[in-house]
């Protein structure tokens, strides 16, 4: 048999090199429809990532939540907890989807994430009081719940998983903030495991964002002017490097105990894959970042080009594309630092307005449950009059 009959399709590829595929993406129609369980079946899909944008535009986007903001509507639930149920609703069902995964890896995979309210990214107790809530309201084991890397994110991070709860930590862009996450995740492991919790039921990814980093430093990169080869090459070499100190904490003392106790490892999950600039190639912040022991969350579109011309080699056993590269990722930053680009700015920029664009989105997704919720009381108050 020859060899190219025998490579295995890029998306297949990809999982059999160790990378878990996910989608960045979640609506009610993919669960009606079993879109979501095709995908699972024919793509590869092993987990489910949400943000307040995909809940906007899944509810603008279509008539399948109308019998419940109804109910609700009826019921006078105000905006705020007609959200929470609406959104917890989808994710416990996308739970329910991919449980036979997260049983079939032990936990491992199989999950779906969902966001606090991103309005409380610089408040420490109203974030642990969220992240409890959306955990009991899903009520399913393989939930995660999204914690931002904010400074007043961090006790959030250790608090929840010390209660047993799964934590995806969303919008980490630079290595320094990553080493404070990683720390967070080890002390609510280590006070989950004191506390007897079964610390292998406890999951957690970082979610390092990729594309972002890369818009903002070619546009500080002299306007076009910078060095030819440092354009669409510093958010891989910062990827890369987080995946270095990954890897040393799985050698540390610190985590020896929580393994031999069956701890599963935080793992990073490379998040904001879709590339910002047409001349790039599509489906660089998937190959590029290729080594066993990661996440890699898309939207649909990436899964397409991934799925149409990613790359796919023969023995994708042997695929690795960031182990061995640490040297050159600490020389392509160092030499965006010498062009002139303060990267310890851009990623505290991009921090910022990560937070105001989910916020944004957030406020938006209010917006049309409230206008569909009034709607839904005034044909009410109509129909008894009639």
């Amino acid at each position: 048999m020859s060899a190219q009959s025998t490579t295995p399709r890029p998306l297949e590829a990809l999982s059999q090199a160790g990378v878990s595929v996910w989608l960045d993406d979640l609506s009610r129609d993919r669960l009606k429809s079993g879109s979501l369980g095709r995908d699972i079946q024919e793509r590869h899909i092993v987990g489910v990532t949400t943000n307040p944008s995909i809940f906007s535009a899944a509810v603008s986007g279509s008539d399948d939540y109308d019998a419940q903001i109804a109910e609700l509507a009826a019921r006078g639930v105000g905006v705020d907890e007609a959200v929470r149920m609406i959104t917890t609703a989808d994710v416990r069902e996308a739970c329910d989807v991919l449980r036979p995964v997260y049983d079939r890896t032990d936990g491992l995979d199989g999950r779906v994430s969902i966001e606090v309210d991103p309005r409380f990214a610089r408040d420490t107790a109203a974030t642990i009081a969220e992240a409890r809530q959306l955990w009991w309201l899903v009520d399913r084991p393989n939930v995660m719940i999204k914690i931002p890397a904010t400074v007043e994110g961090l006790p959030a991070i250790t608090a929840a998983i010390a209660e047993g709860i799964s934590v995806n930590v969303t919008l980490i862009f630079s290595l320094e903030r990553y080493q404070s996450v990683v720390d967070a995740f080890l002390t609510g492991m280590e006070k989950a495991h004191r506390a007897g919790f079964d610390v292998s039921r406890i999951g957690s990814v970082a979610s390092f964002f990729v594309s972002r980093v890369d818009s903002e430093v070619d546009a500080r990169l002299d306007s076009g002017r910078g060095p030819a080869e440092l354009y669409g090459a510093a958010a891989v070499a910062n990827a890369r490097l987080a995946f270095e100190y990954h890897e040393a904490v799985l050698t540390s003392e610190r985590w020896e105990p929580l393994a031999a106790a069956g701890a599963h490892p935080q793992r990073p999950l490379w998040a904001s894959t879709s590339v910002k600039n047409p001349d790039y190639p599509d489906t660089m912040y998937v190959d590029e970042l290729v080594t066993a022991g990661t996440v890699n969350t898309m939207p649909e579109s990436t899964i397409d080009a991934v799925a149409d011309h990613g790359a796919h080699p023969a023995e994708p056993h042997e695929w690795d594309a960031v182990r061995g590269t640490y040297d050159a990722a600490r020389e392509t930053l160092s030499a965006v630092a010498a062009a002139g680009v303060d990267f310890a700015d851009v990623t505290a920029q991009l921090e910022e307005e990560g937070i105001a664009k989910f916020a944004d989105a957030w406020e938006d997704l209010l917006a049309r449950v409230r206008e569909q919720l009034s709607q839904q009381s005034s044909d009410s108050s109509l129909s008894e009059r009639e």
